[in-house]
């Protein structure tokens, strides 16, 4: 497995990489130096599961807020630097656990040289971020477009600066939003570095477009081992980002916790509010931190036998429905007791 063998980054009272769990990031779409709007979106993500947090510091406002935004949260934050070099420095001095720049675009070597030394001194790792969209000229005209190959080699340039600095606290991160172009990207980074990768599918879109993009592209990624943090990038609510991220994680077995709900197609069988049922249930067991797969079925016929293998489950009937628990029926409701019986059920399990 690939992601066993990275480097182990601290990243605050966080490690990634050398086996450890895929963490799950996002980022704050407030304007950083809003300190209570920015805190209190935090505090939801927090909440939804997210383990690392970035924020964009356009201005030396918005560094400065760092060091107030960071009493008041409990997981590591991240600044997103582009182009002013003096924005890093001072995200590090006012308590960034990591600084994410393109050493292309942050200027002279100097001026890498000044953020890394800064860097090093306070132990800060620095994520070297690469898109596709920011791919140099140079190697557009090698690779006769932009590749994966030349997406990899700009990375490794990248970091190559940073390590002949003397530094290597390094994550890198290479996105595209052509998922195949990330796929095979990551496929052929993995094989040249031990650095732990940040993933992501770039400007994927909406929640709709978004998340299978994200999906299928995180899905091929991680399932070979690759990948030590995720994000779900989404033109949307970050706490979205934050709930997708987890169920692609635990569809693929990399992360425990949390109700899962499965539920069945509408059918000509279907008596009752399949859908509506199936929304309120997905939104209700939010609530509840059991590592449990809840069945959300339209047929009293064959739901339960359908769904054995979940721990509860509903299944609807014409006005009414069954409760069931690994294909055993628990009891029957009517229809707008069905949600209220369920979780009466869960509480159970909760004690």
């Amino acid at each position: 497995m690939i992601r066993d063998n990275t480097k182990v980054i601290q990243i605050g009272d966080r490690q990634i990489g050398g086996g450890n769990p895929v963490l799950i990031q996002s980022m704050c779409n407030t304007k950083t130096e809003d300190v209570k709007a920015t805190v209190q979106q935090i505090h939801r993500l927090e909440e939804a599961g997210c383990d690392i947090i970035r924020v964009a510091v356009p201005t030396m406002e918005a560094a400065m807020a760092l060091k107030e935004i960071k009493k008041h949260i409990h997981i590591p934050l991240v600044a997103d630097i582009h182009f002013d070099y003096r924005l890093a420095i001072a995200s590090i001095e006012c308590g960034a656990d990591k600084i994410r720049i393109n050493p292309g675009n942050i200027g002279s070597g100097e001026r890498v040289a000044a953020v890394v030394e800064k860097a090093k001194e306070y132990g800060v790792p620095i994520r070297v971020g690469v898109n596709s969209g920011s791919l140099e000229k140079p190697l557009i005209e090698k690779y006769g477009g932009v590749t994966a190959e030349g997406i990899v080699e700009s990375a490794l340039e990248k970091v190559g600066m940073i390590e002949r600095l003397g530094y290597d606290n390094l994550v890198i991160s290479i996105k595209s939003s052509d998922v195949m172009m990330c796929i095979k990207a990551h496929e052929l980074i993995a094989k040249k570095t031990r650095y732990p990768l940040h993933v992501g599918i770039t400007e994927s879109g909406t929640v709709l477009s978004g998340n299978i993009k994200s999906a299928l592209g995180l899905g091929v990624i991680l399932y070979q081992g690759i990948g030590d943090t995720i994000r779900v990038s989404l033109t949307g609510d970050p706490v979205e980002e934050v709930r997708s991220a987890k169920l692609i994680l635990k569809t693929l077995g990399l992360k425990k916790g949390g109700v899962e709900v499965v539920s069945c197609p509408t059918c000509g069988r279907t008596r009752i509010d399949l859908i509506g049922l199936a929304g309120q249930v997905e939104e209700m067991v939010k609530d509840f931190d059991l590592d449990i797969k809840v069945a959300v079925m339209g047929c009293v016929v064959n739901g339960p036998g359908e769904a054995r293998e979940a721990d509860l489950g509903i299944a609807g009937g014409v006005g009414e429905g069954l409760i069931f628990s690994r294909g055993q029926i628990l009891k029957k409701l009517p229809e707008d007791q069905l949600l209220a019986g369920l979780r009466e059920e869960l509480m159970k399990m909760v004690k």
